[in-house]
């Protein structure tokens, strides 16, 4: 699956597309503005303010892209931040470290919600 990653901390942008290429997908990181080419999944921190995910999780989509956001387990306002925009997945970053792999196969199953 072609995965594109919103990730700008450099540990987490590396693990990430480093994991993803591990797991058989193709990890594309982009930085926050950039278009994005055509991709099934999208890994985005609701923490990255940089890349606005009000904006961008609605965004992707709108192109049919399936939202794998992550933010920390604390971070209760981000986790219902990304309910309210409609990310297709939520996980905590602990989950995201320990889980990539289920995540991605239940992602990759999951028919596009409807916007």
């Amino acid at each position: 699956m072609k995965v594109l990653v919103f990730e700008s901390n450099l540990m987490w942008s590396s693990r990430l597309v480093m994991s993803l290429g591990a797991f058989g997908h193709e990890a594309i990181l982009l930085g926050p503005g950039k278009p994005w080419p055509e991709a099934q999944a999208a890994i985005v921190n609701l923490g990255e303010a940089a890349y606005k995910p009000e904006e961008l999780v609605p965004a992707l989509r709108a192109q049919g892209i399936k939202v794998l956001a992550h933010a920390g387990h604390k971070e209760k306002e981000l986790i219902e931040l990304g309910r309210t925009i409609g990310c297709d997945r939520l996980a905590t970053n602990s989950e995201l470290t320990n889980k990539l792999p289920a995540l991605m196969d239940e992602l990759g199953a999951m028919p596009p919600k409807s916007l």
